[in-house]
């Protein structure tokens, strides 16, 4: 069974979560970590949401704080060829017959490591038959309270290669960023500003599936580079690249309200960053909350190959990003 957020159920009969939450705390910043999956629950700072948060009784919806591997975002009709062999995968976005975000988060990781500010999950993943590539995962959650440039959340995901034959291998994560009032609300009211240290975009056809090269984002709509700008009615599902990055080597997404800001960086190895405005979601959610999600690949890299990381049997690679807030008061 394959749910609609891509994770392959392996405790209970209907893939029910498991009820587990790991509460991290450090100074003014508090985070929830959920073991199925290894998704992030909640993360806030001085009582303010810092990412749309969910519970174990609600799940995450439209994907929200979920780890995405072995490959992020889509894989265009929901197969690929890996080295001279064709694979199929199960669909589990029906619109765009595609198969989206992974194979991991619904699936119940192990507790490796655990204190009051930090939390190691680790899976064994065994493989599927459209991705019979066994990994083995480790997702390190930490929260940092002083004024260092690495304060707020840090998550570190490595993955090995346990098999014997090389793996293709992406990674991404999911997080939708908030300032607490919808995101269209502040958009209408002058009240936010969006920053993305990215200085082009990928086109994509109908179905998200990249179309073509990525293309300069300069004097266009997606131009979200610094200082940034409202973002207006512009809608975002989309990958940018050419990522400029700070003397640390991360690249970042800024959102910016009346007295916060919240900021994701993306470190080295982190090639892409997938923006993603709400619109296509109903009801309240409506334009409710900003997914910026950093990624190792663009979509559908299964296919083209573009920056798809191969993993050697044995070998491993290791990622890391981090959200943090600032005030502007």
């Amino acid at each position: 069974m394959i749910s609609r957020f891509g994770g392959v159920p392996d405790h209970g009969e209907k893939g029910e979560r498991v009820a587990e939450v790991f509460e991290l705390r450090a100074g003014e910043y508090r985070a929830r970590v959920d073991r199925t999956g290894a998704g992030l629950q909640a993360l806030s700072w001085r009582g303010h949401d810092l990412v749309w948060p969910y519970t174990r009784q609600s799940g995450p919806i439209a994907s929200q704080g979920q780890l995405l591997a072995p490959w992020p975002n889509r894989v265009a009709s929901a197969r690929y060829t890996f080295q001279g062999t064709e694979y199929r995968l199960d669909v589990n976005d029906p619109e765009t017959g595609s198969a989206i975000h992974g194979l991991v988060s619904e699936v119940a990781w192990s507790t490796q490591e655990r204190s009051e500010e930090d939390v190691t999950l680790r899976l064994d993943f065994p493989g599927t038959p459209g991705y019979p590539f066994p990994l083995e995962l480790t997702a390190a959650y930490r929260l940092t309270a002083d004024a260092s440039a690495a304060h707020g959340l840090t998550v570190t995901v490595t993955a090995r290669n346990t098999g014997d034959s090389d793996a293709p291998y992406g990674l991404g994560f999911h997080p939708y960023l908030t300032l607490g009032a919808p995101f269209r609300d502040l958009v209408e009211r002058g009240e936010v500003r969006l920053e993305a240290t990215a200085g082009s975009r990928q086109p994509a056809d109908a179905t998200l599936v990249p179309v073509g090269d990525p293309v300069p984002v300069s004097g266009t709509e997606y131009d979200l580079r610094p200082p940034g700008r409202n973002p207006g009615t512009t809608q975002l599902d989309t990958a940018f690249t050419d990522l400029d990055r700070d003397s640390d080597g991360r690249a970042w997404v800024r959102l910016s309200g009346p007295d916060h800001r919240v900021c994701l960086w993306a470190g080295r190895g982190y090639g892409w960053l997938q923006l993603f405005s709400s619109d296509s979601l109903g009801g309240d959610l409506h334009r409710a909350h900003l997914a910026a999600e950093p990624m190792t690949c663009p979509p559908d890299a299964l296919n083209s190959g573009t920056d798809l990381i191969v993993l050697a049997p044995g070998e491993s690679v290791e990622h890391t990003f981090g959200i943090l807030a600032e005030s502007l008061g």
